[in-house]
């Protein structure tokens, strides 16, 4: 029992230097997009995928461009609204209340989050080159990549913590990062964030998804505490 506690007070730790490494990533980026509306570094990225001299042009053939828009819809308010629900009613199904609750939170917190600083940074969409997509809202932070992150690795998080075995923990968290780079990655590729957004929506959905993660290591710890009392 007391190796199994000093394990989570090390993965708790852990999380904490993470949750604040991204968040002070984060900080840094707000930081420097109201410094300067667009960076070298933001020219640069989107316009390597752009074929050279024709910056209406992405790389890859019109099936590739295609795929890609294919790849961005699965961060869309629909599609992960639906993963939501349904990996909800699973939970619940389960008996995992608490995880589903927790879940809840961190995907209603990052959504209200996206709103509010899309809303405070203002920031314009790209002009460089046109949009792949259609959009509605502000640039800053990427609500596809801000979202995705949260939906994802904190499933990711949720599925593994009832698996022992490390290659299941090792794939859910592969599989969630994979979509999630692609998700954000779709988004430069279309024209309609620059890198810093994705950046930025990356950093806070890592932020939100490790302090969901937090919330559930240190309800574990509790439990295994208070049994251990009992005892």
């Amino acid at each position: 029992m007391f190796s199994l506690l000093k394990r989570l007070e090390v993965t708790t730790l852990a999380l904490i230097a993470g949750l604040g490494a991204a968040l002070w990533t984060f900080l840094l980026l707000s930081d420097e997009i109201q410094e300067s509306s667009v960076s070298r570094f933001d020219r640069t990225v989107m316009l390597a995928m752009r074929v050279p001299g024709h910056p209406s042009d992405p790389l890859g053939s019109p099936v590739f461009e295609e795929a890609v828009r294919d790849v961005t819809g699965l961060g869309s308010f629909v599609v992960l609204t639906l993963v939501t629900v349904v990996a909800l009613i699973a939970l619940l199904n389960f008996g995992q209340r608490r995880q589903a609750l927790v879940f809840l939170i961190a995907v209603a917190f990052a959504q209200a989050c996206s709103e509010i600083l899309k809303a405070f940074f203002d920031r314009p969409r790209p002009d460089l080159v046109p949009h792949g997509v259609l959009v509605y809202s502000q640039s800053f932070p990427s609500g596809h990549s801000l979202l995705s992150a949260v939906v994802f690795l904190t499933l990711a998080a949720i599925v593994s913590s009832q698996q022992d075995r490390w290659r299941f923990k090792i794939f859910a968290f592969a599989v969630a990062i994979v979509l999630t780079g692609a998700i954000g990655l779709s988004r430069i590729y279309l024209g309609v964030h620059w890198p810093t957004d994705v950046l930025g929506g990356w950093t806070l959905g890592a932020a939100v998804a490790l302090a969901a993660r937090l919330s559930l290591g240190i309800w574990s710890r509790q439990k295994l505490v208070e049994g251990d009392s009992e005892i």
